[in-house]
């Protein structure tokens, strides 16, 4: 069992004690449903990692008790989270496939959204692939299986910044989903929440939604 460090550990502690505002970090927490981690699915042979938080051992690469909240404008009275990670390419690429520690709470349907963003001062900004609808997530506190979504090849620029957001659909089926983003520890805020009201903020703090992102170079 992967021993979660104690930051994370006060992080998801004081977000319960203390409650969140509007505009802060949110963590969930829960207790690791099975000790055996299997590794996740295997990386295409034409597909190139175009950035990566992950782990480096392939049975632990998150934090699978650890995670953010996305939850769908009718599992709450009609108040959205969606959750976004941010990537910057290294070089000119195309992105063909992202893959994500995303996992199911166990409320409404097991299924996320997935899309690639731009960039907008800090924050996802246009629409430039996606939805791909990923159905039956792994549930929230185990390891290591994650959300694969794949899209026609949208090509992205070196040294330019990109976000992979997970969300889910306004209305119908998925609309009423609660999944958890695991996380990974890192030093400087990466990450980004979408609020009811339409608005996403940068979140401070350790802890970014765990992923990857794949395609081809160029």
């Amino acid at each position: 069992m992967r021993k979660v460090p104690l930051v994370v550990s006060l992080f998801a502690l004081c977000s319960l004690l203390f409650g969140q505002t509007d505009k802060s970090p949110r963590s969930v927490h829960t207790t690791e449903k099975s000790a055996i981690h299997v590794p996740p699915q295997a990386v295409p042979a034409t597909l190139t990692r175009i950035y990566s938080n992950l782990g480096s051992s392939a049975t632990d690469l998150y934090y699978d008790t650890d995670g953010l909240p996305i939850e769908g404008p009718n599992q709450n009275n009609g108040y959205a989270i969606f959750e976004a990670m941010q990537f910057t390419p290294a070089a000119d690429s195309h992105v063909s496939q992202v893959r994500v520690a995303v996992q199911y709470y166990g409320i409404g349907t097991s299924q996320v959204d997935l899309n690639i963003y731009s960039d907008a001062d800090g924050v996802p900004g246009t629409l430039l692939a996606g939805p791909a609808v990923v159905k039956n997530l792994a549930d929230f506190g185990t390891c290591c299986t994650l959300a694969v979504g794949s899209f026609t090849p949208v090509a992205v620029t070196a040294g330019t910044r990109y976000w992979v957001v997970a969300n889910t659909p306004a209305t119908g089926s998925g609309s009423e989903a609660f999944d958890i983003w695991d996380t990974v520890v890192q030093g400087k805020t990466l990450s980004s929440s979408l609020e009811a009201d339409g608005t996403w903020f940068e979140e401070p703090g350790l802890i970014i939604p765990a992923g990857e992102v794949l395609g081809t170079v160029p």
